[in-house]
């Protein structure tokens, strides 16, 4: 074969004679294989060739066109402009500074000079949006990473139970957070109460940064690696996951994961105080065991090594747990309301292997295409916020008061919410799972660790 070292002008002139003498001898052969074997760059334009070792995201992840929705804007604008870490810090930011703003008070009051209710309306609704958008750049971008950080598919479930686990971690901090808070600053008016919430907004956040600092000081930005069979450089345009089945039954099993889980925690505190009948605290003590049960899962479910058969049968197995679980909590009478104790222990694992084995197969559908793997999660996530915004909202609109006195039969939105409606999303989440068809790449049989990235 073919052996020409890369030394210099010189050197480039050789490879070069030798890459056309190939070409006069050989006409039909693949052009990227005689790059790599006379060490030639690929023929980019100037302006975007790759200034370090490795291809940059700008090269080597573009999707297609800008949509109006922001976790459809930023999943394009992720994978366009690529740099995963710079989308996360912009969105945390926009994040902070929306949050802060939105319980310290209506900033926009404050410059006009007017405390009137169309311009609260107007400086909340600002912030909210630059909420939304901020936390879509930070959300896509967070979990796209998962899928440039390794192509094994047992280290990219075991990254998404990581995930998981963190974010029931954040949940109960933020228990702790109002714990402590409620404790050092008392409450005897409703301006205090406001003070309280604005003290935990404000810890929230700051708790936040640091981790946010860790995590930008800790990780590094994954560089696509150049190898001889690079199809990742290729350009996949947003209609080529839409011509996908797979991607169809992955949203549809991702949407019905976060109706399950949003709807069900969403009513949750109503239902425990409201239907059951039970003390105050249960509205806090409810939660924290759902919370700490999918802590638990997602841990054991890190140490799992995982294939498709797997993603599917664990998938089915939570949203089985949660038909039992929901009709389970449809028909509890609040004289047996200490049941709701073991029932949030099995909600808790059911949630834990939903949301893991949905996100898995996120990562199973994107695969090694990673020039559009933020659209997938972008669309997905826009999907998500769409259906469990109307879900809730059809819900509050059945809601009718009632006095602390009234008793509450089996007809309740919270009753509802809590228990037979994300039981019927499980059904649903059953079936589709098992029209799924899967196929474990030569990847799945690679090392733990095996990265594409680096």
């Amino acid at each position: 074969g073919w052996q020409v070292r890369r030394g210099g002008a010189g050197g480039r002139r050789a490879a070069g004679a030798v890459a056309r003498a190939v070409l006069r001898r050989r006409p039909h052969a693949q052009r990227h294989h005689l790059r790599l074997l006379v060490h030639l760059p690929p023929p980019l334009p100037a302006r975007d060739r790759p200034r370090s070792k490795g291809c940059s995201y700008r090269d080597a992840l573009r999707p297609g066109r800008r949509r109006a929705d922001d976790h459809l804007v930023a999943g394009e604008m992720i994978d366009r402009f690529g740099r995963f870490k710079l989308w996360h810090i912009g969105g945390s930011v926009f994040v902070g500074i929306s949050f802060s703003s939105v319980f310290g008070g209506c900033l926009l009051c404050t410059i006009l000079g007017t405390d009137s209710y169309l311009v609260r309306t107007i400086g909340y609704s600002f912030f909210a949006a630059v909420f939304n958008i901020g936390w879509a750049a930070t959300q896509v971008s967070h979990m796209s990473m998962v899928n440039c950080m390794t192509s094994n598919p047992t280290s990219r479930v075991a990254l998404a139970s990581c995930r998981n686990a963190s974010t029931m971690v954040a949940n109960l901090g933020l228990y702790g957070i109002a714990l402590a808070v409620f404790g050092i600053v008392k409450a005897k008016t409703c301006a205090d109460i406001v003070v309280q919430y604005k003290w935990i907004a404000y810890v929230s956040i700051f708790v936040g940064c640091c981790f946010l600092v860790l995590f930008h000081a800790g990780t590094e930005e994954p560089t696509l690696k150049c190898e001889p069979n690079c199809k990742k450089r290729a350009r996949i345009a947003w209609s080529y996951w839409f011509k996908k089945t797979l991607y169809y039954q992955v949203a549809l099993l991702y949407m019905l994961a976060r109706l399950i889980t949003n709807v069900s925690q969403s009513l949750i505190a109503f239902y425990v105080t409201r239907d059951l009948r039970m003390n105050e605290y249960s509205k806090a003590t409810i939660p924290a065991i759902i919370f700490c049960c999918s802590f638990l899962v997602s841990v054991v479910l890190q140490e799992m090594r995982w294939n498709s058969r797997r993603l599917k049968s664990l998938l089915t197995i939570g949203a089985t747990l949660w038909v039992i679980s929901g009709a389970a909590v449809f028909l509890l009478p609040s004289q047996m309301h200490n049941l709701m104790y073991p029932l949030a222990v099995v909600i808790g694992a059911a949630n834990a292997l939903v949301m893991v084995t949905t996100i898995g197969l996120e990562s199973a559908l994107v695969g090694e295409d990673l020039n559009g793997c933020a659209f997938v999660y972008g669309s997905l996530s826009f999907l998500d916020k769409m259906s469990c915004g109307l879900a809730l909202f059809v819900l509050e609109s059945y809601d009718v008061a009632s006095s602390c006195g009234d008793a509450r039969g089996l007809n309740t939105v919270s009753r509802y919410g809590t228990g037979l409606i994300p039981a019927c999303f499980a059904v649903l989440a059953i079936v589709v799972a098992s029209t799924l068809r899967l196929q474990d790449d030569d990847v799945a049989r690679a090392d733990l660790a095996a990265p594409i990235l680096s």
